[in-house]
């Protein structure tokens, strides 16, 4: 007589609900809408300026209003959040630096990190005259 074997039902639409961790992954997951987003207005925007000036200006002009400012200023802070900070505490196992025998510290390697992202941000608002 055999047995059969043991299969744990398991939802095919709402498997990640059940660990907070696989809610925070699938949240990050979501970021591929916002890049494609990016890409097809990346898109469109080249199409615009291939055309002419004035199409230029009056696509420049429909990302002016409070809806496309309040979604950009959403996708920011998304990134910030979910890709930027998580990437920065992963760069330590994801590239450990070895001097001589000694491994050099998690912590150093996320503050270097940290410390590059706002020297290049000080050096692009320079650039831009934000500065």
């Amino acid at each position: 007589m055999s047995r059969q074997p043991y299969v744990r039902p398991v939802s095919k639409t709402t498997w990640y609900m059940r660990n907070g961790r696989y809610k925070k992954y699938m949240l990050r997951e979501v970021t591929c809408l916002l890049v494609a987003i990016y890409c097809f207005i990346s898109i469109v925007g080249l199409a615009a300026l291939a055309d002419s000036p004035g199409r230029w200006a009056e696509f420049i002009a429909e990302f002016t209003g409070p809806g496309w400012v309040a979604f950009h200023a959403f996708s920011l802070v998304f990134y910030l959040i979910y890709m930027t900070f998580d990437w920065f505490k992963l760069a330590p196992k994801a590239m450990p630096v070895q001097l001589g025998e000694n491994k050099v510290p998690d912590l150093v390697i996320i503050i270097g990190h940290y410390v590059a992202w706002i020297v290049v941000t000080g050096v692009v608002f320079w650039f831009a005259g934000v500065i």
